[in-house]
């Protein structure tokens, strides 16, 4: 079951990244990222702002590209890069199960 909102905290440790990064990341794609805030104004992201997040955390940390490029390519092809991120989600938990599965087998 899925969260209705996730702290600053908890979508920095989902990224692997430290929450100032992910502060910049909402005050820099204002276009994309909208997070609501509770009463002390701490940002809370919904699943489609953790999915947003996590395109840029592929564009900008894996691919290189800088924050405008980010930016263009996501308000253009959408699409395309949600297909790649969620490949490559799925792709990392095969290798984590069979890597589990190998450590299993070597005891």
């Amino acid at each position: 079951m899925e969260k209705l909102y996730y702290t600053i905290g908890e979508a920095a440790q989902l990224l692997g990244e430290n929450t100032s990064l992910v502060r910049f990341w909402s005050n820099s794609f204002p276009k994309l990222l909208k997070p609501r805030r509770n009463a002390k104004g701490n940002r809370m992201f919904t699943a489609e702002d953790m999915e947003i997040l996590r395109q840029i955390h592929y564009l900008v940390k894996e691919l290189g590209m800088t924050l405008d490029g980010a930016e263009k390519k996501l308000l253009a092809q959408k699409q395309q890069v949600e297909g790649k991120v969620k490949a490559l989600d799925a792709l990392r938990e095969i290798r984590e199960s069979l890597v589990e599965v190998r450590n299993g087998l070597k005891k």
